[in-house]
């Protein structure tokens, strides 16, 4: 096989590596596959990409989550360590400045090439401070920020190494001290350690207590004989359905506390109360964010910082585009300015030539005004004498526009004053009306009596005892009658008193109106009265005046003959 390039230890070198990353990634080897990608034919190289293609499809596609993340950085790690880092130069050992290029990658941004920006140093300089149990000291990192290149976004994961390794920031501290940091941040951040430490935990078969090194993990707690974690005794498997509760002491053992699962419970005492909360608080905020379905706080945080850098960067962006803008903005402000100020210039000689012309016209106008406005002057004391005489002439046609309008009130006070005398005769007349028809009423069934007694006294002897207990009854609802009759006459004659007061009423508007209507005649005929329509004569029946009309009485005199008729 002919090999591109005619490198042999080039092909040898990529399959080994390969083959070591099929391994670790446990992804399926091909071999065939890369001698195929790199192969040449009579006319050349088939592929003239290099082993980056390859990379990605026959092995980075094919990655599932099932391997082991911390072996995948180690043997990256051992690719680019010897060729990058000045080992000789720093105060860290080599499995030291592995963990710190580990959580580099899980802290830098997600770009290439990859950089750690000076927020997420300071994050990471302080967990290392607190858990070397050190003070921070901000004024220091402030300092070191001052001199960090302007040049440059973050620090890569070499520079990071030595920023660490080279003591500048844990002066004071032994290698071990730094070491364990080191580790402990390295647990916390990249292997999701959330807690750890010795306890004694209670067997479940021969029920005896023995000292256990605990680790808690998002949703797992894991014990081993010591905390090499080289010999693993078991795990507690955490889910939302867990839960911890203190318990009392008993049986000699203190700071004793449960953990519940679902198919197992233990018991654990811890060396001290302090401890036994902690680890109950732990536990506790474990399985709370595990039934809210989060990641751990380290990784959330981390998330958040991200965000609001993203947050920062967009508003920063927005400014510089905003700046930009006002900059342009500026700029063309400028131009329209100076253009401005060469229109003004020339403005300013054009105006002086016009000014010129102006001041030689002024002479000559000013005598021709003054003529002008002699002339003016004696036209406007025309105009005012005229002014004046109209003035006089409006006030007159006003005052008598006045005097027609008080008259014009009177008169409608007078025509309302008639109305309402007609609308009270009319009223009167609808009563006299009933009375009337009540009278004929009564009068009619009186006639009926009358003649059903003459023809009761007309009939037999036999029957004259039995007509004369009904005559008596029939008269005496004569009498009845007799009497209503009467009261109907007195309330006949108290409605015509009020007919004739209504009368008089009207006749006294009639007067009224006549006389305002003498008065607005004399007016030059400026508003035309609204006089009355005309009266119809009153008739005169057997029992009083009444005003009827002919019509009115002739449908009642055939009303009054139909009912005779009937009896």
């Amino acid at each position: 096989m002919k090999v591109k390039g005619g490198d042999p230890i080039k092909v040898d070198q990529d399959r080994v590596l390969s083959h070591n990353l099929c391994t670790v990634l446990k992804v399926p080897h091909d071999p065939v596959a890369l001698e195929e990608h790199f192969r040449d034919d009579d006319e050349g190289p088939v592929s003239n990409q290099g082993y980056m293609p390859y990379l990605n499809k026959f092995i980075l596609e094919k990655v599932q989550d099932n391997f082991d993340k911390i072996e995948f950085n180690r043997m990256c790690w051992t690719l680019c360590v010897k060729k990058n880092l000045a080992k000789s130069l720093l105060l860290i050992t080599d499995d030291d400045a592995f963990k710190v290029w580990v959580i580099f990658n899980f802290l830098s941004e997600d770009k290439y090439p990859l950089i750690i920006v000076p927020e997420e140093i300071e994050y990471l300089l302080k967990k290392l401070t607190e858990a070397m149990g050190g003070g921070w000291q901000q004024e220091e990192f402030e300092n070191y920020k001052i001199n960090f290149d302007d040049s440059k976004d973050g620090l890569s994961v070499w520079e990071l190494i030595e920023l660490i390794g080279n003591g500048q920031f844990s002066k004071g501290m032994d290698r071990q001290t730094v070491s364990m940091a080191i580790n402990e941040v390295f647990n916390e951040l990249i292997l999701d350690v959330l807690k750890q430490g010795y306890m004694m935990k209670k067997g479940h078969r021969r029920k005896n207590w023995t000292e256990r090194w605990f680790v808690l993990k998002p949703n797992i707690i894991s014990y081993y004989v010591s905390e090499d974690l080289k010999d693993k005794k078991g795990d507690i498997l955490l889910d939302e359905n867990c839960c911890v509760e203190s318990l009392p002491d008993k049986d000699g053992k203190k700071c004793l506390f449960l953990i519940k699962c679902f198919d197992k419970t233990f018991e654990i005492s811890a060396s001290d109360k302090k401890k036994k909360q902690e680890w109950i608080q732990a536990i506790h905020s474990t399985i709370h964010l595990l039934k809210l379905g989060s990641p751990p706080p380290h990784k959330e945080a981390r998330q958040r910082r991200k965000g609001l850098r993203k947050k920062l960067l967009a508003e920063q962006e927005e400014l510089e585009r905003q700046m930009k803008e006002l900059q342009v903005a500026n700029e063309n402000k400028q131009q329209e300015l100076e253009t401005v100020r060469k229109k003004l210039e020339e403005a300013a000689s054009r105006a002086a030539e016009e000014e010129k012309k102006r001041l030689q016209t002024q002479v000559e106008l000013q005598a021709r005004f003054s003529t002008e406005l002699e002339r003016e002057k004696l036209i406007r004391q025309q105009m005012e004498e005229q002014v004046a005489q109209k003035s006089s002439e409006l006030e007159q046609y006003l005052q008598r526009v006045r005097e027609l309008e008080d008259m014009y009130l009177k008169l409608q006070e007078a025509l309302e004053d008639e109305r309402q005398a007609r609308q009270d005769e009319e009223t009167v007349r609808k009563l006299q009306a009933r009375l009337l028809e009540e009278e004929s009423s009564k009068r009619a069934e009186l006639e009926k009596w009358h003649s059903e007694q003459q023809q009761a006294i007309r009939t037999t002897e036999a029957e004259k005892q039995e007509l004369e207990n009904q005559r008596a009854v029939k008269e005496q609802a004569l009498q009845e009658a007799v009497e209503q009759l009467r009261q109907l006459e007195l309330e006949r004659k108290q409605a015509l008193e009020q007919y004739e007061g209504v009368k008089k009423k009207l006749e006294m508007a009639t007067n009224k109106t006549k006389s305002w209507k003498d008065k607005v005649a004399q007016h030059e005929g400026l508003i035309r009265l609204i006089e009355p329509g005309s009266k119809n004569p009153h008739l005169i029946t057997n029992w009083g005046p009444a005003a009827f009309t002919q019509a009115e009485l002739e449908e009642r005199e055939k009303s009054w003959k139909g009912k005779k008729a009937t009896e």
